[in-house]
């Protein structure tokens, strides 16, 4: 069986690095909000090419805390696309705010910047793109429409650690961003854990205390906050990790190139990357009319795909339930043909062309 992906492979070219790293963390005795984690936040910062980060539990969290410490809650409106995994919204929703959905582009499937000025209104607060699959979003014109409107940006780069926007790194261009550090991501902790950056230092103090129930101070409150805290042997790790993230990244994108080469010649659509654009494939998604048929006859091939999203998140029950109703025949189309392909930077050449053979022989067919 060829699998999605395979996270014991990066282990084992690692492992040394790895386990010193944990072994630090357990004999230092400290393990939250610590050094480990305060020098990651200021590794990663320096990667991206910004001035604040802050470590949190989860991409989920990271986007909900996002939110929050812009001042976003009931009555307000947040724009935003469907076609992504669920944490985007609920971030809107768990803030009593109102997600407005917009469409998506058909060739990069992240937001339609010719959507948002149709949907903005006197309620509208910020705009959230989707940096999906690791395709940035088109960040110039949604800056420009924020400011134009004196909106926030809130950018969601969970899936795109690493990606570049006309030479800038996403996350360094909105006015907040946000990463997952879930296992699978380009750059994956072993549990959850995520990431609030920024260049605005007092929205950065803000979610740091956010984190922390509110605290900037043990015991002192200044308003009421959560508890999410990137933990110290999370964070020892990533720092391990966020060295080979770089390279890693430049192995997807050679295993891209490869599945676009093999695959040219049959009947599906392979993912494009803008030339404004660098891509850094957290997902390598492909779109075939049959898609369902494809992906039965794809594992009994011994080959694990995934589909990524099945459902939109406003057609999702839970959506639907809070009355939000809204037609996106974009998103609504390519839920119904896309499929993800295995792609992790230790697949080899010989599992890569086993599965463009696979998908050959039955689209053409």
């Amino acid at each position: 069986m060829i699998p999605f992906v395979d996270l014991k492979r990066e282990y084992r070219e690692i492992k040394g690095e790895i386990n010193q790293a944990i072994r630090r963390v357990l004999e230092k005795g400290w393990f939250i909000l610590g050094e480990e984690l305060k020098t990651f936040e200021q590794e990663f910062a320096k990667y991206l090419g910004i001035k604040y980060a802050i470590g949190v539990n989860s991409g989920s969290d990271a986007l909900y805390l996002a939110v929050k410490a812009l001042g976003i809650g009931k009555g307000d409106e947040v724009i935003t696309v469907s076609h992504t995994f669920i944490s985007t919204v609920d971030a809107i929703i768990r803030n009593c705010a109102k997600p407005v959905f917009v469409d998506i582009d058909p060739e990069t499937y992240t937001m339609d910047v010719n959507q948002i000025e149709k949907v903005i209104t006197e309620k509208t607060k910020a705009i959230i793109p989707v940096h999906l699959y690791g395709h940035p979003a088109d960040m110039d014109p949604i800056m420009e429409i924020a400011e134009k409107y004196g909106l926030y940006v809130i950018e969601d780069a969970c899936q795109a650690h690493g990606a570049e926007y006309r030479g800038k790194k996403v996350g360094s261009i909105g006015h907040v961003a946000c990463f997952s550090f879930y296992p699978t991501k380009n750059l994956g902790a072993y549990g959850d854990a995520g990431m609030i950056v920024t260049n605005d230092e007092e929205l950065a103090e803000k979610l740091r205390m956010l984190r922390n129930y509110g605290s900037s101070k043990k015991y002192f409150h200044e308003f009421i906050g959560v508890n999410s805290r990137l933990n110290e042997i999370q964070s020892a790790i990533l720092r391990v990790k966020l060295k080979y993230l770089d390279e890693w990244n430049e192995r997807r994108r050679k295993i891209a190139k490869l599945y676009n080469e093999l695959l040219e010649d049959s009947d599906v659509i392979t993912p494009i990357e803008k030339e404004w654009a660098r891509h850094v494939y957290h997902l390598y998604v492909i779109r075939y009319k049959n898609r369902n048929k494809l992906q039965q006859h794809i594992l009994r091939n011994g080959i694990q795909t995934q589909i990524h999203y099945p459902i939109p998140v406003h057609l999702q029950k839970a959506y639907i339930d809070l009355g939000i109703k809204v037609k996106l025949p974009i998103t609504e189309k390519i839920s119904q043909e896309i499929l993800s392909l295995p792609i992790f930077p230790y697949l080899n050449r010989t599992e890569i062309e086993k599965i463009a053979m696979v998908i050959e022989n039955a689209s053409n067919s």
